[in-house]
């Protein structure tokens, strides 16, 4: 079990400076600020930061951050689906990294 937390703690640290390189890089990261802006950017640009502070907040709170990670990360698949842009499949990463938080943390 301590080799798949310290797993679940290396991945969500290479998700999480991964993360913000592209975050940051969008341009202006505050959702709502641009009108060029459409719904499904303005959707997940509120769901990164709670996505970010999940992954952060896991190393000391798995269970917390879990469910963090994995309810905002699903509140993205369904509205993009609803929004008709599809699954963003590359965000299963971090849900899968919230899933294992959730294991981790009630294994304890």
């Amino acid at each position: 079990m301590k080799i798949f937390k310290w797993t679940t703690r290396a991945l969500a640290l290479l998700i999480l400076l991964f993360g913000l390189l592209f975050y940051f890089g969008y341009g202006n990261p505050l959702p709502f600020i641009s009108a060029d802006y459409t719904v499904f950017d303005n959707l997940w640009l509120s769901i990164f930061p709670i996505m970010f502070v999940g992954l952060a907040l896991g190393w000391w709170y798995e269970k917390i951050a879990g469910y963090l990670i994995t309810i905002s990360l699903f509140i993205g698949f369904v509205g993009s689906i609803i929004l008709g842009e599809g699954i963003a499949w590359h965000m299963l990463v971090p849900f899968i990294v919230g899933v294992m938080y959730l294991i981790v943390g009630y294994k304890k």
